[in-house]
């Protein structure tokens, strides 16, 4: 039997049938290969390739009141800060003094967006003191940079977390009319959230959202894998971090799987530092185990993780 060869295109260009480079799943000719490329195409995994993904998917899901400096690749004049919100949920903001600031929890969003932080991110490089970039052009073609273009792919951030949103004023301004009543209104609905670290321990957050407290653990290992690991550890009971917490389920952020418990409220974030390093060392000697297939308890545990998993969009 002959097989067809693929033909190459020509010129260099990328072959209409392959995968898009993009990341979205699908092939080129249908994705940004389309006349204007494709802006509502959903990259499932925006981050990859970024030593700071789990940090970026942490502060665009669930992380209140926090800033980090962006490791930018090549800096330009200026310094550019990475906020998990910014006033009116504004994509980008360069104040008076010339600081600029880009937001991850915004208004609007295209479906890829490491492409829309790279807009905003190039826009806040170059806009005028004082200037404030309410959404990202979604909806036209314009610049394609991503933000893997733009960072250090091997830099992780320097995340400062605040209990409040004062560190929206610069220096000693005191807000007034629209401002205090905005700052006064996000200031009431943040979430305390403070991280829990310790060996083996990254990217895991306390919050309290009022009746309970939760850790919410940013992972970046193989959804397959993980989820087999932690249903192992389910089979064995050894899944919750001890008295006063219980193993909620998880959700996918942006492509990577975030487990989540229940924890007791009276409890402080530190306190519960321990049992997370306990845990980590018992999910890494789960995931070194899986050479080993699953029993038929540790599939029926599988099962029951599956059911009770999110993807947030």
């Amino acid at each position: 039997m002959t097989k067809t060869k693929t033909r190459q295109p020509a010129n260099g260009q990328i072959n209409p049938r392959q995968a898009c480079p993009c990341g979205s799943g699908k092939r080129y000719k249908a994705c940004h290969g389309e006349p204007g490329g494709a802006r509502d195409v959903i990259v499932s995994r925006p981050f990859e390739g970024l030593a700071a993904e789990r940090q970026l998917i942490a502060l665009r899901e669930f992380v209140p009141a926090a800033t980090a400096p962006l490791p930018l690749a090549q800096p330009g004049e200026r310094d550019v800060t990475l906020a998990s919100l910014l006033p009116g949920a504004a994509a980008s903001v360069v104040r008076q003094d010339g600081t600029a600031l880009v937001a991850m929890q915004v208004l609007s969003r295209s479906g890829d967006l490491s492409r829309d932080l790279g807009r905003a991110v190039s826009w806040a490089l170059g806009a005028s003191p004082g200037s404030v970039l309410p959404v990202v052009d979604t909806k036209t073609d314009g610049e394609q940079v991503r933000l893997q273009d733009l960072l250090r792919a091997d830099a992780v951030l320097d995340i400062t977390m605040y209990p409040d949103f004062a560190w929206w004023l610069p220096g000693d301004e005191k807000p007034t009319g629209d401002a205090a009543a905005a700052l006064q209104r996000a200031n009431e609905a943040i979430m305390p959230t403070e991280p829990v670290i310790g060996t083996g321990v990254e990217v895991a957050y306390w919050v309290d959202t009022g009746e309970k407290a939760h850790l919410r653990w940013v992972r970046d290992e193989p959804e397959e894998q993980l989820v087999a690991a932690l249903a192992r550890l389910a089979a064995r009971d050894e899944l919750d971090l001890g008295e006063g917490s219980r193993f909620a389920g998880s959700f996918r952020a942006h492509g990577l799987l975030v487990p989540v418990w229940d924890l007791d409220r009276e409890l402080h974030a530190r306190e519960w530092t321990a049992a997370a390093e306990s845990f980590a060392q018992r999910l890494a000697e789960a995931l070194d185990s899986l050479t080993t297939p699953l029993t038929d308890p540790e599939r029926r545990a599988l099962r029951a993780l599956h059911s009770r998993q999110l993807t947030l969009r």
